[in-house]
């Protein structure tokens, strides 16, 4: 079965290459939006909340559109996704700690209006100073997630909370989200 990436960080393909060479797993350079691979495939898959890195709803839905380009009739598209916290935060208040242990924070700011978040990593070391990685991301919502998909003519065909298929509750901080499209044209 081929497999070919798309991948827009020149860091990650080099990450990738001592790992695996080109003829192995082929790469397009690009973004997952818009760049286009060779073939058709039964699968397509973001995961670590990759759809979120893109931060327009526009490209979020150009990258579902994109997705179904690259499907043969009755292929998936597989999404791995957080949820937003946004229960959390207090009247007033734009950031919630994530996680915290010995030598590290996580925490992430919120716009709730542009449905923006940044999250931040502090970690500590020995001496008094902190390294800080900062990553922006836009949030969505599972419905919303639902309807883009929808856009781009897929059907829901499953939610897990995770990658050993627990129940999807109000509860869940992620899910497995797994999108087909149908068999044959409308």
């Amino acid at each position: 079965m081929p497999v070919t990436g798309i991948e827009l960080s020149q860091p990650m393909i080099d990450r990738l290459r001592a790992k695996a060479d080109e003829a192995t797993i082929p790469v397009v350079v690009g973004d997952m939006a818009t760049a286009t691979a060779p073939g058709t495939y039964a699968l397509v898959y973001l995961v670590y909340n990759t759809i979120s890195n893109l931060l327009a709803q526009a490209e979020q839905v150009a990258c579902f559109r994109n997705a179904a380009r690259h499907l043969a009739p009755g292929g998936r598209f597989v999404i791995e996704l957080w949820v937003p916290e946004l229960r959390k935060l207090p009247p007033g208040q734009q950031a919630t700690v994530w996680q915290s242990e010995p030598g590290y924070i996580g925490l992430d700011t919120y716009d709730v209006l542009l449905q923006q978040v940044v999250s931040h990593h502090f970690r500590f070391g020995e001496s008094d100073e902190a390294r800080l990685f900062r990553s922006p991301h836009r949030y969505i919502w599972p419905a919303e997630l639902d309807l883009m998909a929808q856009l781009a003519g897929f059907e829901l065909e499953s939610r897990h909370a995770d990658w050993a298929g627990g129940a999807f509750t109000a509860e869940s901080r992620s899910h497995v989200s797994v999108y087909r499209l149908p068999t044959e044209a409308r």
